[in-house]
Order: structure tokens, then C-alpha cells, then sequence
């Protein structure tokens, strides 16, 4: 066949599009002899305007863009021309060459350039601009570039895909090619974006058996990492054994002996269940991730510990100061209000839940004050920023996010402040605790001295947390600690739609969909059943109609919350149409498949305690830096820089999950719902989703749908034992 092939040569003068994952690049090349450029197709390793591209392949035609030729096999070298090497080192290749620079250099140095870069780079100082430290950038990047050249030609002749390669050299440096000859599969666990499917198919070209002890115990973390995930802290032993089977397609006995091997390395513990519980049926076995395992077992030992230990605060007649508090704040509380604040004022730890409406913000500030005339130390914390925020601004008092309450240390691999370095506080109070997972609150737990109280707020009926565990839940279940229940919704809010709305789903009954059309309402229901109308409606309101009537600003105040990532309607979609709608143009850096342009609005995916960014944060786009290779977001108030490499850290956000929206309000949520998100219409979602919005709620989508998700009251099973060991000895 290669012989049929037909062979070109020519200089990439520029890059329609390329997608990091596969390599697939449209290029316009500039051929020797041809006056128009030619449009090239196929996969290219890191392309870069200006490299003389050699390609094997065949000339086609498409009906819209015309003649093109399509790649079977290319190699790229660096340009001769100077025009060439202008284009090369001004296309953001290597961070401290801009265009501009790229301008002075290759004017001083011409068909020179590369040679003087590569053999004598302090005679760049001689270019105006250029002093000793941007050399050590430039010499640095020249370097980089050379070994990432050569670990992305290795990677991809194993079907790794060029856009993970300088995230593999920034990770493994020059030994890169060696670790992944040695154990692929440790990519999967060191690299964020490289899962275990990518690190299987790299092992199998490279001749690693499929019944290989080093793949089955590579399958278990992968298969255990992907359940935490889902949310169980562990997972049933012989439900784990034929999950590992299904998935690596080997026998039971390769997956048992592997299991052990990962037992006695400590990556996994595999602990005997005493309890009578129904899911295990076979053997008595509960299989965890090792962090997860010391978590929860320690989570449940220091609870214990706080509610045992003594307080340090100076005893407080409650029911005088109930009286003293209302006169101070000038507020009359309720009978469960009262309670709450009692039983804050008697308990080492507590839980107050309620919905939106139900007074428990006049609960904290009662608490604060009677606490704040006792000369008590006092910390407020939430598990996100907004939340954070939200908590210092109705409070009057700081409030700090959990992460960075306790001081996380990237050198240090950890958090500050823990049993050794405790919080300075005797009481702290702690917002969207339905929010925390069980390893952040293993790591809070760690850090609160054994005499302070503790007082845990949020809302039960919320989704659980996004990381593993069920922990506000489990805790109120075991019944080791007083539970403050609120459900009376006050005067006030009872003006809301939203809230008496979200409410009427918390009890499954059907909210009111027909709007009051006399006054301006804050709850709208518009139905719509064709999934490409949904969308059509939805850019509509963003864009246009609530703008215009409401006067919110489509990208800072409106929010679009899906239960769904895929479909017309789901995050993924959503994200490209409104991004067309809300921020059009085609300059910006492409990443992953993804645009990202100046202006846009942006989610982080991840924790990143360096960045002091956590999941679900959300920023905009402020500039793009081409010649550093940097993107600069907003994220509350204050900028974060990501490398190019780093841009899979961060997605679209004028759409996001509603899982995703956890502990955030916005002032105006729209959300999709249809019957084509059926497996995730739950009463839980769909009352998290509406409790986001402060002052406006539009739902696009049937009642049907509606009906379905209202109706659902079953939520998905975690994994814990965490309620268990509460009660346990």
C-alpha cells in the first residue's frame, strides 16, 4: 500500500485545528512550486507553524473545503528558511520567545538562528530585550522541547497521544521513556488525565501480557480509584473481584493472588466485616483504598474523642442566654431556633440541618454572639470559596475555606495544621457540611483541639459530596451527636417560589409550574420536549430574555446547572453553543479539544493546593500569554496561572453539572430538565439544583421529566462504614 501512497513536502504556515488526545491536525502547508497553500489532514506529533513537514498520503476532495491531502505517515524537522524560523520560534514553542522576539532574533542571527539557540545561546544577550535571565528561560524551553520532541515520537508510536507528553516529561523529566517501558501503568496513577485504559493500551504495545500480575494489580486500584469516585469509601470483596474481571477480562484466580500482592504492598486493606449487612453475602470482606481505610477508622476515633473531651469554654446558662441574645439581636427565635441554640451551648458537637428559608444563619449569628460575650476563640470555615464568602458576608464575621483554614503545604505534602499543630480555636462552626467528604474531614478532625465544639451546618437533603462518603448523613444516622432538624420555613422567605418550590421537591410534591404572570416571579417552568429546542430556548434566555427583563448579566450572574455531561442538552454541548453565543471568535489556545478564549468563563476539575484552586471553582479568563505559554483566570478576586500543559485542570463553565454546583449560589439558575436524562432524575438533584438560585429559577424542559425527578426519592448506595464505626465501640 505504501507504495500507492503519493509523497509531499512542505512548511506548516499555520494550524486550523489539532486535538491534543489523538493528534489529529488540519494544517496549511506552503509546498515549493504551489502558489496556494494545501490543506493537510491527519495525525501530526506536536505541530508547529514553521517546520518543514515530510508526508506520505493521498489527495482527496471534500465537498465544503475543497482539495485536501490526507496523512498516513509524516515526519517533521525544523526550518531552513529564516521565514520559516521566524514563524517556528514565534508560534509559543518556547517560553520566552514571543513573535515579536522571534522578529529581533532571526533578524540578527537569520538561517543561522537554531544553530546560534543550540550551540552558542548566550549571543542572544546581544538582542535588544534579551538579558541573562530570559537566556536561562530560553536555554531552559530549548532543552524541554528537545526531550518532550522525543518522548511525544516514543509515546505516540504507542498510542499515547501528543497532549500528554509534557505532562509526562514535566512529571519524569529525562527518564521519562524509561518509566513507561518499566510499568506503564504507574502513568495512570501519577498522572492526572491518564487513566488506566490509556496506560493499558501503552503496556500492549510494549508486550506486556494481559494476564500480567503487574496489569491485574494495576486493574484493582484503577477499578477501586474509579469507585471513590462514584462516592463508596469501600467496596464489597466478591462484588470488587467480578468488577476487576469484567473490566480486565481475566480469571478470578489472577485477580485474587493480585489482590494480595496489593494488600501486602499497603495500597489496599482488605478488612473483616463483623456486622450482619445484607450486601455481604458471600464472605465478610470490605475492600478500601489505603487512605480511605485510615480516614474513615480515624475520622470515627476523633469524633469520638471531641464529643468525650471536656470543653475548654466557660460554662453557659442557656436559657439566659437565649434571653440575652434576642434582646441583642433584637429578633424573636422560634421553638427549634431556640433549641439549636441551646443544645450549641450544652454539646461538644452538633449537626443543625434545614433547607433554604429555615433561619440558619439567625442561628449562627445567636451562636456567634453568645459565644463571641464568653471571649471565645471563634473560626467559621465552608468547604468552598463562595461558601466561604456567603458565610463572612452574613455573619460579619471571617470565614475561610476549609482547605485553607488548615494551611495546606505543597512542599510538606499536606496540610499544617493538624494533631501536632492544632487550629487555635474553642469554637468552630462549619457551613455545607453535607459537602465534605470523609477524607477532608478526616484531615479537619485532625486539626480541631480536643476541647473545642463543633458545630456542623448544611443540608441533608442535598446531594452528598462530590469525593467519597456520605459523611453529614452518617454522622446524623449513628445518633452519637444532637441533630437540629429545621423545616419551618420563615415569613419571609415563604415570598419565594424558589424556596417554597424547593421545598415542595425536599417532600415530593410537585411544584407550582405556572407562573404568576401579574408580578415579576422568581420561579419559571418553561416546557419544551425536542432536546435541540431545549438548547435553542436555553441560549435564548442566557443571551437575550432575562438579561433584557431581569437585567442579569449573562456570563457573571446566570448559571446553566445540567444533571447530564453528554446529549443536546448535557454540559459538554451546552458549553460549545453558549461559548459560540456569549463569547464568539477564534482566537484563544486550544487544548484537549477545547477553545479556551479571553473572556471565558471557566470551572478548576481539581484540587490544586499549589494554586490554592479547588474543584469546582470558578473564574474567568483574563489574558493569554503566548510567548510564556500562560493563561491567567480570576478566581475570586485574585489571578491563578496555568501552563498550557495544565489546561486539562480547568473546563468550560457557562454549563456545569449541578453536582458540581455544590456549596455555590448564583443569582440565576437555569436548568434543563428532559426524560433523555432519566438515570439521574433524583428528588436530591433536582432540589440541589433549584436551592442554587438566590433570585431567579428557570427550568426548561416536561413535566414529565419533572414528575420523574420529583418522585425519585432513591438516592445511589455509597459505601461506608463510617456510621457503623460511630456507634462501634
Amino acid at each position: 500500500m505504501s507504495q500507492q501512497l503519493e509523497q509531499l513536502s512542505g512548511q506548516i504556515e499555520r494550524i486550523t485545528f489539532t486535538n491534543e488526545d489523538n493528534g489529529f491536525t488540519i494544517a496549511k502547508i506552503k509546498v515549493y512550486g504551489r502558489r496556494d497553500l494545501v490543506t493537510v489532514i491527519g495525525a501530526i506529533v506536536n505541530p508547529t507553524p514553521g517546520e518543514i513537514i515530510k508526508m506520505k498520503g493521498e489527495w482527496g476532495n471534500h465537498p465544503q473545503y475543497g482539495e485536501q491531502f490526507k496523512i498516513v505517515f509524516c515526519e517533521t524537522t525544523t526550518p531552513a528558511t529564516v521565514h520559516g524560523i521566524e514563524k517556528y520560534l514565534g508560534s509559543g514553542l518556547i517560553k520566552g520567545i514571543g513573535p515579536v522576539m522571534a522578529k529581533r532574533i532571526v533578524k540578527m542571527f537569520k538561517e543561522k538562528t537554531l544553530d546560534v539557540i543550540e550551540n552558542e545561546i548566550d549571543k542572544l544577550a546581544d538582542v535588544e530585550g534579551i538579558g541573562q535571565k530570559r537566556i536561562g528561560m530560553i536555554r531552559k524551553a530549548w532543552e524541554e522541547q528537545k526531550e518532550i520532541r522525543t518522548v511525544m515520537i516514543f509515546l505516540q508510536d504507542h498510542g499515547v497521544s501528543s497532549g500528554y507528553a509534557a505532562k509526562i516529561y514535566k512529571q519524569y523529566g529525562n527518564g521519562s521513556i524509561k518509566v513507561v517501558q518499566d510499568n506503564p501503568y504507574q502513568l495512570a496513577t501519577d498522572i492526572f488525565g491518564i487513566g488506566f485504559i490509556t496506560a493499558d493500551k501503552i503496556a500492549e504495545k510494549l508486550g506486556f501480557a494481559k494476564d500480567s500480575d503487574l496489569r491485574a494489580a494495576a486493574g484493582i486500584l484503577y477499578v477501586l480509584h474509579e469507585l471513590t469516585d462514584d462516592g463508596h469509601v469501600y467496596y464489597p470483596y466478591e462484588r470488587l473481584i467480578e468488577k476487576c474481571k469484567e473490566m480486565l477480562e481475566i480469571d478470578r484466580e489472577i485477580i485474587v493472588k493480585a489482590m494480595g500482592t496489593v494488600s501486602v504492598d499497603k495500597q489496599i486493606v482488605i478488612e473483616d466485616i463483623n456486622q450482619d449487612i445484607a450486601e455481604f453475602k458471600e464472605n465478610n470482606k470490605a475492600v478500601y483504598l489505603s487512605g480511605y481505610h485510615i480516614a474513615e477508622k480515624n475520622l470515627a476515633a476523633r469524633l469520638k474523642t471531641l464529643i468525650n473531651t471536656p470543653q475548654s469554654i466557660k460554662k453557659i446558662d442557656s436559657a439566659k442566654a437565649i434571653e440575652w441574645v434576642q434582646e441583642k439581636l433584637s429578633i424573636t427565635l422560634a421553638e427549634k431556633q431556640i433549641d439549636a441554640v441551646q443544645r450549641s451551648a450544652e454539646n461538644k458537637v452538633m449537626v443543625i440541618t434545614g433547607g433554604p428559608g429555615t433561619g440558619k444563619t439567625t442561628i449562627i449569628n445567636a451562636i456567634l454572639k453568645i459565644f463571641a460575650a464568653k471571649q471565645t476563640k471563634i473560626m467559621l470555615a465552608a468547604p468552598t470559596g463562595r461558601a466561604a464568602k456567603r458565610m463572612s458576608e452574613t455573619t460579619g464575621h471571617e470565614a475561610k475555606t476549609i482547605h485553607r483554614m488548615l494551611e495546606f503545604n505543597m512542599r510538606k505534602g499536606g496540610f499544617k495544621k493538624n494533631e501536632e499543630s492544632p487550629l487555635d480555636c474553642q469554637l468552630l462552626i462549619v457551613d455545607e457540611a453535607s459537602m465534605i467528604d470523609t477524607l477532608l474531614m478526616h484531615h479537619l478532625l485532625k486539626a480541631i483541639p480536643p476541647t473545642s465544639t463543633f458545630i456542623m451546618v448544611g443540608d441533608v437533603n442535598q446531594l452528598p459530596s462530590v469525593g467519597a462518603g456520605n459523611v453529614l448523613k452518617d454522622i446524623i444516622d449513628a445518633g452519637i451527636a444532637p441533630v437540629v432538624q429545621l423545616n419551618e420555613i420563615f415569613r419571609q422567605a415563604k415570598e419565594s417560589s424558589i424556596i417554597v418550590n424547593a421545598h415542595k421537591i425536599n417532600e415530593g410534591i410537585i411544584p407550582n409550574l405556572k407562573s404568576n404572570q401579574e408580578k415579576l416571579n422568581d420561579f419559571y417552568f418553561i416546557e419544551q420536549e425536542e432536546p435541540g429546542k431545549v438548547l435553542e430556548m436555553i441560549i435564548d434566555l442566557v443571551k437575550k430574555r432575562i438579561p433584557k427583563r431581569f437585567g442579569f448579566d449573562s456570563v457573571n450572574d446566570i448559571q446553566v446547572l445540567t444533571p447530564m455531561h453528554r446529549g443536546t442538552a448535557g454540559a459538554g454541548n451546552l458549553n460549545l453553543e453558549l461559548q459560540k453565543a456569549l463569547n464568539p471568535g477564534e482566537e484563544g489556545v486550544l487544548r484537549g479539544g477545547r477553545l479556551f478564549k479571553v473572556k471565558d468563563k471557566v470551572m478548576q476539575i481539581v484540587n490544586n493546593y499549589d494554586k490554592e484552586v479547588y474543584n469546582g471553582d470558578i473564574g474567568r479568563i483574563s489574558s493569554i500569554d503566548e510567548e510564556a505559554k500562560e493563561v491567567t483566570v480570576i478566581i475570586d478576586d485574585r489571578e491563578v496561572t496555568y501552563d498550557y500543559s495544565d489546561l486539562d485542570e480547568i473546563v468550560h463553565a457557562y454549563a456545569v453539572s449541578i453536582h458540581k454546583s455544590q456549596g455555590s449560589e448564583y443569582p440565576v439558575v437555569v436548568i434543563p430538565i428532559l426524560t433523555q436524562h432519566y438515570v439521574l432524575l433524583q428528588r436530591n438533584l433536582l432540589y440541589t439544583g433549584v436551592t442554587r438560585g438566590k433570585k431567579l429559577v428557570v427550568i426548561v424542559g416536561t413535566k414529565k421529566a419533572m414528575a420523574i425527578a420529583v418522585k425519585n426519592n432513591k438516592t445511589e448506595k455509597r459505601y461506608t462504614l463510617l456510621q457503623q464505626r460511630l456507634i462501634g465501640n
